[in-house]
């Protein structure tokens, strides 16, 4: 329960930082959010759940909501509180502001840092090896490297280390004015395998030091990448254990798409062959420099299992090059309901377990060579290229095997989505095989909310269609007791504010006609005096539009002419000026995009975003709701398109005081069932529907 002092505790905080923010306006909404957030983390709804999912519309405030409600309280239970987030921006906003501001204004003396991954950080002693070496050592440090570094890359690692020496660089890639050349980091970057705490040698490398310091950290803000990759772990290896944290998730309808990328796996087959060849190579050179006899027991267990291991991947290379397989204009053929051949099945176990074993001797050997220079035997600068080699080894034998472990699984749990690539090369061929799991809600649900503390899940656009059900499902939260559900608007006065309009067409989008229509009517949708935002579905229909413009002599700044920077800060200047600016866009604009104030009072959506179901993961997705007697396009493409198309009049209105109209150039809204479900999801804009 939430104690009266606690209670108390949150509203002085409240108070605080209400009198110090510019502007501030008492919200209902925001008071809600934070009573409601805290609650939840307090158990007053369920003793053990406490989980609450919540869409907060744009100006809610939540951030300073999820700070007010969950950080005292994590600190008075003496729990971390890890706010994850999907976007750089957002994790500027809240390192640079919206924790600094809250630290400064609300009493508690907070602690928080930003978390990267060890990749963002350097390894001094690769860093020293790969300056004070010559090109050989560069090349046996990096076993990647093709060729030794040009003069233009030797110089940048030059200065790289001199302000590393000069204590004038803390190590980290994110923090270096210029760009660094990733044939350069690649060769200094930490990496889990080769940059270990236990030896003396790497105690100081900068990411150590950096995980140091979170110890004594009450925040710490990460991305959705690394919250999985500490729960592959087991969770608590990389962040604090999962039951001493409270979560916050933020630009959580994110979560479920970057977790099944997480879980996929994918490997070629002759590629895979030619590497193996390699690893039996280095494992010999491995060896010689291991003390003691253990070593070369497990040096003959990894060469048996990598001969075992590329044995059979020769016969399956051999059933693909004959397999009469029906492969789409793409080079790639999808096994339905995700069902691999028999022969496939048959070998996929017997690779699945050389691999396994392959691995486990290779480990073996990594950690003897670990525990041999901590002891002294062997020299730090003799181990630490070979650490490094093995660590990459180790990688892709983990990956290997996470692809035939599941091509080796027939008919159990989770459905799969699994297909073949064709590669074409100019002297060869090769295929690449895939797998990534349909569903991810059952990985999320036992690795993250069975074992946290509490969580706080929130985005502007969580609901598909007025519901939490879709993403309650794809996450893991579906029929879960205890989890709190929570929808809060806007604080914005939508009629005032913002028109949407309709205009009245004979031509709908699945015509063969609608690009010609949208290049000869987009025109009279435009505003020639002010800021306009135009987003289309498919690059392929915008390139055909702004084509047809431009031959009228209509100046368009499109997304993929310049970087998405330039574009922003060319459009502002045009506004500046007080000239029309047209800004065209696909989805990627639809997200992220903020252009408050004169920067966008003019927008218009092309068509209904609804994604085509072309990749093969899209497909198996179909597949499966119809093996189970539902309907995708129902259940899956109409609400992704809702919250899209949600997301994409998001972008209008930022401030409470901006104004707009929004034109949307597809009558599905007004004609299809579906689409006035879609309609009725959207704010309450005045509408202009014409007939």
């Amino acid at each position: 329960m939430l104690s009266d002092s606690l209670k108390k505790t949150i509203r002085q905080i409240h108070k605080h930082v209400a009198d110090n923010l510019t502007d501030y306006r008492p919200r209902s909404s925001q008071n809600y959010l934070v009573a409601e957030i805290a609650k939840t983390l307090a158990g007053e709804y369920h003793k053990s759940q406490r989980i609450c999912v919540i869409e907060a519309g744009t100006g809610t405030g939540k951030s300073l909501a999820y700070c007010l409600g969950a950080l005292p309280l994590a600190m008075a239970k003496k729990k971390k509180l890890v706010i994850s987030t999907a976007t750089v921006a957002l994790q500027e906003q809240l390192i640079s502001k919206e924790l600094p501001f809250f630290k400064e204004h609300s009493g508690l003396d907070i602690k928080f840092d930003l978390v990267k991954g060890r990749q963002r950080y350097i390894c001094a002693q690769k860093l020293s090896a790969a300056v004070n070496g010559d090109s050989q050592t560069q090349m046996e440090f990096m076993p990647t490297l093709s060729s030794p570094l040009s003069d233009m890359e030797t110089k940048c690692l030059k200065q790289l280390y001199d302000a590393y020496s000069k204590k004038q660089w803390q190590g980290d890639r994110d923090s270096w004015a210029d760009t660094i050349p990733d044939k350069v980091w690649n060769l200094i970057a930490c990496d889990k395998h080769s940059c270990q705490r236990q030896m003396r040698a790497h105690q100081l490398c900068p990411f150590h030091m950096a995980r140091q310091r979170l110890m004594q950290m009450d925040v710490l803000v990460i991305n959705h990448s690394l919250l999985l990759a500490d729960l592959d772990l087991g969770g608590g290896k990389i962040l604090p254990e999962p039951d001493d944290t409270i979560y916050v998730i933020d630009e959580a309808h994110h979560l479920a798409h970057i977790t099944r990328d997480f879980s996929s796996a994918a490997a070629t087959i002759k590629g895979t062959i030619d590497w193996l060849d390699k690893l039996v190579k280095f494992a010999g050179k491995m060896a010689n420099v291991l003390v003691g006899q253990k070593a070369i027991g497990q040096n003959f267990k990894l060469s048996d299992s990598i001969n075992d291991a590329g044995k059979n991947l020769k016969v399956v290379r051999d059933i693909l090059d004959n397999a009469d397989f029906n492969y789409n204009s793409d080079d790639t053929y999808r096994f339905e309901h995700g069902e691999i051949p028999a022969s496939l099945h048959a070998k996929a176990k017997d690779i699945s377990d050389a691999t396994l074993d392959a691995l486990r001797a290779l480990n073996k050997m990594h950690d003897t060579l670990v525990q041999d220079v901590s002891d002294g035997d062997v020299k730090p600068y003799v181990a630490d290229p070979i650490l490094a080699e093995s660590g990459q080894y180790i990688n892709r034998l983990e990956l290997l095997n996470k692809l035939w472990f599941s091509y080796a699984t027939k008919g159990e749990g989770i459905p799969h989505a699994r297909w073949i690539k064709r590669l074409e090369y100019k002297n060869h061929h090769d295929h690449l095989l895939s797998d990534c799991p349909i569903e991810v809600g059952y990985y999320l649900k036992d690795k993250l909310w069975n074992q946290c503390a509490g969580a706080v899940l929130c985005s502007a656009t969580l609901t598909a269609l007025g519901s939490f059900d879709h993403f309650a499902y794809e996450c893991g939260l579906a029929k879960e007791e205890g989890v709190k559900y929570i929808k809060v608007p806007s604080p914005f006065d939508y009629p005032k504010q913002a028109t949407l309009h309709i205009p009245a067409s004979h031509i709908e989008p699945t015509d063969k006609a609608f690009s010609d229509h949208l290049a000869e009517q987009l025109p009279k949708f435009l505003d020639d005096k002010k800021a306009n935002l135009v987003l289309f579905a498919s690059y392929w229909q915008m390139d055909h539009v702004v084509k047809a413009l431009r031959s009228k002599g209509i100046e368009v700044l499109v997304q993929g002419e310049m970087s998405r920077e330039a574009l922003l800060k060319k459009h502002k200047a045009n506004v500046d000026l007080g000239r029309a600016s047209y800004l065209f866009g696909t989805q990627s604009l639809s997200e992220g995009l903020d252009l408050p104030g004169k920067y966008l009072e003019n927008l218009v959506i092309t068509k209904i975003p609804f994604a085509v179901p072309t990749s093969p993961i899209e497909e198996a997705q179909a597949e499966f709701v119809q093996s189970k007697g539902g309907n995708p396009f129902l259940s899956i493409t109409v609400p992704d398109a809702a919250k899209k198309l949600v997301q994409s009049c998001g972008r209008l209105l930022r401030k409470e005081n901006d104004q707009g109209r929004i034109t949307i150039l597809d009558r599905r809204l007004v004609t299809k069932r579906y689409g006035k479900a879609m309609l009725d999801t959207l704010p309450p804009f005045k509408r202009q529907i014409d007939y």
